[in-house]
């Protein structure tokens, strides 16, 4: 994991950029790039032989400490050469880097990893191989996030199962039906348990799930007037299963490819580091957050190390873009985690086209 250098105060990109000159960039570059394709630290001695204009290695050591005061650089320990901290990540990323293209043979197999059987295969199947394949073509964990859907409702009731337990029954204009176990107030009559499936059913048939929601939410008051307390607090509970946020459910995460973040790390700490990411991508705590940052504009994200609370400890990264319905709606996401040596000039366009591919693929089914 790396380690960033003590400062008084995080400067901004632009900031950063007003700081250096063109040997500083140049230096700055070849030690990132050097980072990316070979993990390893890059000294002064090897430095001035790489870079294009003649430079001795006392004038890189002082360029390099120049970088160092700015929280881009750091030495892993003493007379070693220098490593990118996440801050000098995050500028070479946004400053720096050239984004490809696809390769012709990457696309290729992209189509026909999550194409393939078409319309047969179900929306569950698509996104599993999906993670695979991102797994696959990054040697990191790839990772898909789905929300609930946002189908059309045309019809939901609740059956009574148990004294404190009821079946909520959701069918959609597609022909799908979802079969939900909630908790329901001891004591809750079939009376109770129709009257909030009829006031559903009224005011969200042929709606999506955001439509009705905020048709409900803003009948807040006449609810309360409308029907009894009981019946109120079975059309919120109704209203958060069909959300999917009931029993802790906000999401589906499917992440394959695991043991690729595991497969090269030698240090036991970071093993365990990773470990704790996997229990956390378990509890599910952080991805909720996830999705709605990748709906604040468009495209792919890059989140670098502590840059999100979830891979703080672990010291990884995320690649990550979102898929949309045939509404354009954002409905999930979908990235690779890997760790801060990650190629993201040639990462961030895979994921963006795979993202793309499952959007348009959304939108024919």
């Amino acid at each position: 994991m790396t380690s960033v250098t003590p400062m008084t105060k995080m400067l901004s990109n632009s900031e950063i950029s007003s700081e250096l000159d063109e040997r500083s960039r140049e230096i700055f570059r070849l030690i990132v790039e050097t980072y990316l394709e070979e993990g390893e630290p890059l000294g002064s001695r090897n430095l001035s032989k790489k870079l294009p204009m003649s430079l001795s290695p006392a004038s890189v050591r002082n360029v390099m400490a120049d970088l160092e005061s700015l929280g881009l650089i750091y030495s892993p320990h003493v007379s070693a050469g220098r490593l990118p901290t996440e801050q000098g990540l995050r500028f070479f990323v946004d400053a720096f880097m050239d984004i490809g293209e696809v390769s012709e043979s990457e696309r290729e197999l992209i189509e026909s990893q999550i194409a393939r059987d078409g319309a047969e295969k179900s929306m569950e199947r698509l996104l599993t191989d999906a993670s695979q394949m991102l797994s696959g073509l990054s040697r990191g964990a790839g990772l898909v996030l789905a929300t609930k859907r946002e189908g059309i409702l045309k019809h939901i009731e609740f059956i009574r199962l148990e004294e404190n337990k009821a079946l909520a029954v959701l069918v959609w204009d597609n022909g799908d039906v979802e079969n939900r176990v909630i908790t329901v107030p001891a004591g809750t009559t079939a009376a109770q348990l129709a009257e909030a499936a009829n006031y559903l059913n009224h005011y969200g048939r042929d709606h999506s799930l955001s439509e009705a929601r905020q048709i409900i939410e803003q009948r807040q008051e006449a609810l309360r007037s409308e029907v009894d307390a009981i019946s109120a607090d079975l059309i919120s509970r109704g209203l958060a299963v069909w959300s999917g946020t009931e029993a802790g459910q906000p999401a589906q995460l499917i992440v394959r490819g695991r043991s690729n973040l595991i497969e090269n790390v030698q240090d036991k700490e970071q093993i365990e580091r990773l470990k704790l990411l996997f229990d956390e991508l378990e509890r599910k705590d952080e991805i909720v957050r996830m999705l709605e940052l990748t709906e604040a504009g468009s495209g792919v994200k890059i989140f670098i190390g502590s840059e999100n609370r979830l891979f703080s400890l672990s010291g990884s990264s995320l690649v990550v873009a979102p898929y949309r319905d045939s509404s354009r709606h954002v409905v999930g996401a979908i990235g690779i985690i890997g760790p801060t040596r990650l190629n993201y000039a040639r990462i961030v366009p895979v994921v963006d086209y795979t993202a793309q591919l499952i959007s348009k693929l959304m939108e024919k089914g």
